[in-house]
């Protein structure tokens, strides 16, 4: 089993950043990608950025491209999600993902899920 926390959520003014970390344990070395997830209220959960452990790819939603870049840190397992110029489209909880075999770019995909965190974004 591996598992994910996440920290850093919280209430920011629209324009404002955020960076988000998220800590992997447990069986690490199953790990193939990483990535984030976000729900809003009422929404289904969507994909937000990913990144592949050993090679450093990413990939982005529209949405968050040239605003957000995903990064990580190998040897503390730690994935970061760096968030500028947020919106208040971007309210939801954030939530971190793992798989074990594929880039984890829709939630069907994803084999270990972290217990999200929440960032509001105010106008």
């Amino acid at each position: 089993q591996v598992q994910l926390v996440e920290s850093g959520g919280g209430l920011v003014q629209s324009g404002g950043s955020l960076r988000l970390p998220c800590a992997a344990s447990g069986r690490t070395f199953n790990i193939y990608a990483m990535g984030w997830f976000r729900q809003a209220p009422g929404k289904e959960r969507e994909f937000v950025a990913a990144i592949t452990w050993n090679t450093g790819g990413t990939y982005y939603a529209d949405s968050v491209k040239g605003r957000f870049t995903i990064s990580k840190d190998f040897v503390k397992y730690t994935m970061y999600l760096q968030m500028n110029s947020l919106k208040p489209e971007d309210t939801a909880v954030y939530y971190c993902a793992a798989t074990s075999k594929s880039v984890p770019l829709r939630s069907s995909g994803v084999d270990y899920w972290g217990k999200g965190t929440l960032v509001t974004v105010s106008s």
